[in-house]
């Protein structure tokens, strides 16, 4: 991965929410979210004199990412409610393997970054968890950097309609302009067209609506999925042993291996083999077990120093996480005061309506609520083809 450096500032100390002397004296300035802590310092180097701050979660990490994903979220929010971070200016940021989390937590929790910035890496990880979901970027921009090699997985990005900046590394990006790039977008939080998909009850939050109720009979062929497909999420039964995906070959160098590690390789060895066919690098690895579909017994070549090991393992697949996903398409039209609300696997809802949004007339999946007067809270609930609504108690 390149050395983004460009003499932004040097790093302060404080890790849980990093605050530089030029900051301090700031209020509600803009942050950087980073699920990854290791990476703090960096981008308090980077962004500390211009006074932004950097937050990452509380904690020990969880090996749950979505438990990962709320300990940030709680960060954030902790941060917003003291006065001290722009809630209308909140990034979510990773570098190299962290670039996936970037993707995830945009999906996951859409409605609280302004825009993403995903250094190298590659989003594939977060793919293969099929949570991502191209709606959830609709009004969240993320810039990729990354190498030309990546330019297949862009083109599958950009199809699926995610809303993504991808530019080369070859380009000349350099942190600087990373910044000035997130320091362009800012967070609306009653844009007049949302859409938000979801797989979870825990994550089903999208700007001025909350689902809060779902019924999988409740299907609107109006409303496709958007998820994007990750690979076929196949994996060598080897234990869980880490790698990096932009590391130079030949083939894969074993990086990291769990504590309690019991497997077949150590620290440092090199896949250089499968069935007898060279790894020219870890992409190449990455690509050839996303075409597999089906498990089979394979044999590995193992570089350990100057010996060469011959390890017979087997072709694993996970079990994927599909079912039912809730979507929520919403929009205000200002000429006509008029909300109209289309939804998939949804039978109950909370919506904030700000002020200048009222009087309104409020329509959902083809049901009309005339002369909706107050703003705030309303609780929508649909029964046997009946809008109910009342105001959050």
């Amino acid at each position: 991965m390149k050395n983004w450096s460009n003499g932004f500032g040097r790093a302060c100390a404080t890790i849980s929410l990093l605050l530089c002397p030029l900051a301090a004296q700031q209020s509600k300035a803009p942050a950087v979210a980073l699920l990854d802590a290791a990476d703090a310092v960096q981008w308090q180097n980077w962004t500390g004199e211009l006074g932004w701050r950097v937050i990452v979660p509380q904690g020990t990490p969880s090996a749950n990412i979505d438990m990962r994903v709320q300990a940030l979220v709680a960060a954030v929010q902790a941060a917003i409610q003291n006065g001290s971070v722009d809630p209308a200016r909140v990034y979510i940021a990773g570098r190299g393997d962290a670039a996936a989390t970037v993707f995830y937590a945009i999906s996951r929790v859409p409605d609280l970054w302004a825009a993403g910035a995903a250094l190298g890496g590659s989003p594939k990880p977060a793919l293969d968890t099929n949570r991502v979901f191209a709606a959830n970027f609709t009004n969240v921009p993320v810039m990729w950097l990354s190498g030309s090699d990546a330019k297949p997985l862009v083109d599958k990005l950009t199809a699926a309609k995610l809303n993504l900046d991808w530019q080369p590394v070859s380009g000349g990006a350099n942190a600087a302009g990373v910044i000035q790039w997130l320091a362009q977008h800012k967070r609306d939080p009653f844009p007049m067209s949302i859409d938000c998909e979801t797989n979870s009850p825990a994550f089903a939050s999208c700007y001025w609506i909350q689902m809060t109720k779902f019924d999988p009979s409740e299907r609107n062929d109006v409303l496709e999925s958007t998820r994007v497909a990750g690979g076929s999420g196949a994996a060598l039964d080897l234990g869980a042993f880490g790698f990096k995906t932009d590391e130079p070959g030949p083939g894969v160098l074993v990086s990291s291996l769990p504590k309690d590690y019991s497997g077949p390789l150590k620290m440092n060895d090199r896949l250089v083999a499968l069935d007898g066919k060279p790894i020219a690098d870890p992409r190449q690895y990455a690509d050839w077990l996303d075409k597999i579909t089906d498990e089979k017994p394979v044999t590995v070549t193992v570089q350990r120093g100057k010996d060469r090991i011959r390890v017979e393992t087997r072709v694993v697949l996970p079990r994927r996480e599909g079912g039912v996903s809730a979507r929520v398409e919403a929009q205000f039209l200002p000429a006509d005061k008029e909300i109209q609300i289309v939804s998939r696997t949804v039978t109950e809802m909370r919506i904030t309506v700000p002020p200048h949004w009222v009087p309104a007339t409020l329509l959902w999946n083809g049901l009309t609520l005339e002369n909706l007067k107050e703003p705030g809270c309303w609780m929508l609930s649909m029964q046997k083809e009946i809008l109910h609504a009342e105001k959050c108690k």
